[in-house]
């Protein structure tokens, strides 16, 4: 299975035009970070978590060409407003999107893009399927299991695939989660800054619990420009860690 980092930023924190800070005015690549995402390819499926607002460019950025299904992790602006944009994908694929999150996310994507699904629809508007999470599902022969976290209050969807388990914009990981991530080898986290927040891991917090998880290796996401600079913080981290970037891509 291959993950690519779509995006590994955040709209909390987002600086002003122009602003001085290191982070904001690097060179180095990794430290450009995009709202967050993954794609998954299994086998011939492709799966994305999560469409923010950069959507398209990310696609573009990686070239991929296929679509299969969108999963969604929570109905917040920074990990649905892209999904307008898989009308291209229904375009060259010739069918509905399967879209798939829990009852909040569902109503909310019906709210923000309402005009795909009025009885008369305009031409060349998105065409999705809608599937409510309410238990572990299959997409194809993909068998995916929610896990369910807190994001202050908000419920919010992780998800496992295999060994494999992608978690973010949490704040609180209950005992029931804790016991689907057991065995997981690989670990995608939220590690928004170096203060406490309301309602992200910070730096400190995701350490701990990365450690409380134990996967083989640990990738850190959702990251703000307040974190600092990636080849600093990265020097911070212990083996079994590291931060990811927009465009990584790795074999799980």
């Amino acid at each position: 299975m291959k993950v690519t980092f779509l995006g590994t930023g955040t709209s909390q924190g987002v600086p002003v035009i122009g602003c001085p800070c290191e982070v904001c005015q690097s060179l180095d690549y990794r430290d450009k970070r995009l709202r967050s995402s993954i794609h998954i390819q299994l086998d011939d499926l492709s799966l994305v978590i999560d469409t923010g607002p950069d959507f398209r460019q990310q696609m573009l950025r990686e070239h991929i060409n296929r679509l299969d299904a969108v999963l969604f992790t929570h109905s917040h602006k920074d990990h649905i407003a892209g999904l307008d944009d898989v009308r291209a994908y229904n375009y060259l694929q010739k069918i509905d999107m399967p879209v798939y999150g829990n009852a909040d996310v569902l109503a909310q994507l019906k709210t923000e893009f309402y005009y795909a699904f009025e009885k008369n629809k305009y031409p060349g508007i998105p065409q999705l399927k809608l599937h409510e999470i309410t238990k572990p599902f299959s997409i194809g022969a993909v068998k995916i299991l929610p896990l369910p976290v807190l994001h202050y209050q908000l419920p919010v969807l992780g998800f496992r695939i295999n060994n494999f388990s992608y978690i973010t914009d949490a704040k609180q990981i209950p005992e029931q989660t804790l016991e689907l991530l057991k065995g997981t080898h690989t670990l995608v986290l939220n590690a928004l800054q170096r203060e406490k927040h309301l309602s992200h891991f910070n730096l400190e917090e995701a350490l701990a619990m990365a450690t409380r998880i134990g996967a083989k290796q640990t990738y850190f996401i959702h990251i703000s420009h307040k974190l600092g600079r990636h080849k600093i913080v990265e020097r911070e981290l212990p083996n079994s860690v590291a931060l990811a970037y927009d465009g990584l891509s790795i074999e799980v």
